[in-house]
């Protein structure tokens, strides 16, 4: 199974369990986002106007070599994170927004019932 569709088929933490096969998916984003250079790569591609940013602009952003960060980026596109395009002899990177709305409502709680966090407080401070 593809990583979008695991993540477009994985209940939010908080309604039901993940799987085996949906936990292993997840956590392929996860480890991915837990390296502080990747983090970084995405946070500069995201906040980039007009949504999308040369390799060239990357490298140059980082004390790292080319083959280094080439790697990070490969990373993030197995992933689903980036996507890229070839023109000439540049490469853009563009950030997939639906895996970011994904792990998102993965990751919402609910508003309501007794899972939630305002029912949670409330109950602590009882």
């Amino acid at each position: 199974m593809e990583l979008l569709e695991i993540l477009e088929c994985s209940p939010p933490l908080t309604r039901e369990p993940l799987d085996a096969e949906q936990a292993a998916g997840v956590a392929r984003v996860f480890k991915a986002l837990g390296d502080p250079v990747r983090l970084r790569i995405l946070s500069i591609v995201a906040s980039r106007a007009g949504g999308e940013v040369c390799v060239c602009d990357i490298t140059n952003a980082f004390e790292l070599s080319q083959p280094t960060i080439s790697h990070h980026l490969k990373v993030l596109k197995e992933v689903g994170l980036l996507t890229s395009e070839r023109r000439a002899s540049w490469v853009y990177y563009r950030l997939m927004p639906e895996t970011l709305g994904e792990l998102s409502a993965l990751l919402t709680p609910p508003t309501s019932g007794p899972t939630s966090v305002t029912a949670a407080a409330a109950a602590v401070s009882r």
